[in-house]
């Protein structure tokens, strides 16, 4: 990131030309920073994506991210690759020997000069036999047929599903519309609206037909509310000076800054609440009106949320800070600023006190009113990517880069329990709502925690143990939910696949394959529908039924 703040305010840096000064081909480093923030985006790293993009200054550049097909940072890459192992195949004469390239692996390629290539493959040409080079096809073969299927193997992907119900395309309604990747989906907790928010700086509020998904429901389909985050005048208060050194000065910020990052109801139903990239907030009723804009953040808003009573929103950015609103004046009500890298989550434990945590390890605990942290839990050795409380305010939870989940209670220092079974990043985590005080007090509490090594674990809140750990997946799994009676948990993954588990036997019952990577899913108030959030512009609602 300090690499792309040099590139950028250097101009002595601002064209990278081909190798040895050769040709006239070249690249820019604003379209480097832009390939790699497209990469981070497409592969579901959606904080780091936000953060490159703020610190690399993406929000000023001109470059057409529509004109950009997906994967086009692996593509070039890969492109190269070829070309430098075609150089270093080559004859003197311009001519190669034979079709086999499996000379040169991968760290050849990257780590050695043109010349060092050519006399490692006129080396092994000399040494190798008839059978090191079939056996070499084979395994090229094997790779290619590796890729094509997203990087699991024929067999795996096929037992995938095995035992699953799985649901045909035909029985899917797809919600299209949005021109950008969609980040985020919402189910109205009073209605059939379904929202999300898009990297086309809009939010769509759709009415979802009632009756089976499918077909005669795409028939049936109005046309979404469309919810247009126009640039906001003084989108930020403060020394505007101090906004400039950071690049984020409201012109330039409103200009490209596109991306709807998180959407939350109130409890009625009667609200809907957007953070964007641009760093405000806006309140929303639900035929789609703008009710208010909230400003005062100086960077992009990653989590937005209501608390219970509806009269206060918190919204936590990357500009270090959480700020608590009040709803109907929009007026912040306080500012709270004790993280010293940015915010990533915020949620509320009742009407007044919530949790933030950060890319600076730690977690708090505030309270409105209060000018300090009531609590701070200090545990985590990498970045905090998500809270939740329990459903009833006693425990929190938290996921961590640093591969391990954490139970906090108020009561003590250090944590009650700490989950380690993930054998990478943690991205997200869920509280079931069962347990005492909830609707389903006759199931015990459960956590789900997905994470980069493809799998979902499903822990026991109170004795802090692994129950099942569900495998199906081949990608980073970026969310789960709980059905509304805690039964069913559905998982998203960038594997393309929507899976449904039964919790009890950690079981998979359910699977649908779409057409792009999956940033959310979300289920109805009735458990009937799910809904799923896609890489691909689009928003699919599929059928559950037990």
């Amino acid at each position: 990131r300090r690499a792309a703040h040099s590139t950028r305010r250097d101009p002595a840096l601002n064209r990278c030309a081909s190798p040895g000064g050769q040709g006239t081909m070249s690249i820019s480093s604003d379209e480097v920073n832009y390939l790699v923030y497209r990469y981070l985006q497409e592969s579901g790293f959606t904080h780091a994506a936000y953060t490159f993009g703020y610190e690399s200054y993406i929000q000023k550049t001109s470059i057409a991210g529509t004109d950009l097909p997906p994967g086009a940072l692996i593509s070039f890459i890969q492109k190269g690759l070829q070309y430098l192992e075609l150089e270093a195949n080559l004859n003197e004469d311009g001519t190669d020997v034979d079709g086999n390239f499996s000379m040169l692996n991968s760290s050849d390629l990257l780590s050695k000069p043109v010349e060092e290539l050519k006399n490692i493959v006129k080396e092994k040409r000399k040494s190798g036999s008839d059978e090191d080079r079939e056996q070499a096809r084979v395994k090229r073969e094997k790779l290619e047929a590796e890729t094509a299927n997203g990087g699991a193997t024929p067999m795996d992907a096929d037992d995938a599903d095995v035992g699953a119900d799985a649901i045909d395309d035909e029985d899917v309604t797809r919600l299209e519309g949005h021109e950008g990747e969609v980040f985020i989906c919402a189910w109205s907790p009073a209605t059939s609206q379904l929202a999300s928010g898009s990297g086309d700086a809009t939010a769509r509020v759709w009415s979802v037909p009632a009756g089976p998904s499918g077909r005669r429901a795409q028939g049936s389909l109005k046309d979404p509310v469309v919810l247009v985050h126009s640039p906001v005048d003084g989108a930020q208060d403060g020394d505007g000076d101090d906004d400039k050194e950071r690049g984020f000065e409201s012109e330039d910020r409103n200009k490209n800054s596109k991306d709807v990052t998180t959407l939350d109801w109130n409890g009625e139903g009667s609200m809907l609440a957007t953070g964007s990239y641009d760093g405000a907030a806006r309140i929303w009723d639900a035929e789609g009106n703008l009710v208010n804009v909230l400003s005062k953040h100086k960077g992009p808003i990653f989590s937005l949320k209501w608390n219970k009573k509806g009269d206060y929103l918190l919204s936590g950015s990357v500009d270090k800070t959480a700020i608590v609103w009040d709803a109907k004046t929009g007026e912040a009500k306080q500012q709270f600023d004790f993280h010293t890298a940015p915010t990533l989550d915020v949620d509320w434990r009742n009407n007044v006190s919530f949790a933030t945590s950060s890319m600076d390890h730690m977690i708090y605990v505030c309270k409105l009113g209060e000018s300090k942290p009531i609590k701070a839990f200090k545990g985590h050795t990498d970045e905090v990517n998500a809270i939740k409380w329990d459903p009833t305010g006693t425990l929190l939870a938290s996921c961590s880069d640093d591969y391990s989940a954490k139970i906090w209670s108020l009561k003590q220092d250090e944590c009650v329990h700490e989950l380690k079974e993930h054998t990478k990043e943690i991205y997200t985590i869920k509280w079931s709502p069962t347990g005492p005080g909830t609707n389903n007090p006759d199931m015990p509490l459960m956590l789900a925690s997905a994470s980069y090594d493809a799998t979902i674990k499903l822990w026991d809140a109170e004795e802090g143990k692994c129950v099942h750990t569900l495998r199906r997946h081949t990608e980073p799994v970026y969310s789960v939910a709980f059905s509304p009676d805690g039964k069913y948990l559905a998982s998203g993954s960038f594997d393309n696949r929507l899976l449904i588990w039964d919790v009890r036997k950690g079981e998979l019952v359910k699977t649908y394959k779409g057409d792009g990577g999956i940033f959310e899913v979300c289920w109805n108030k009735d458990g009937t529908k799910v809904a799923a959030a896609y890489s691909n512009n689009r928003v699919t609602v599929l059928d559950f039924k037990p």
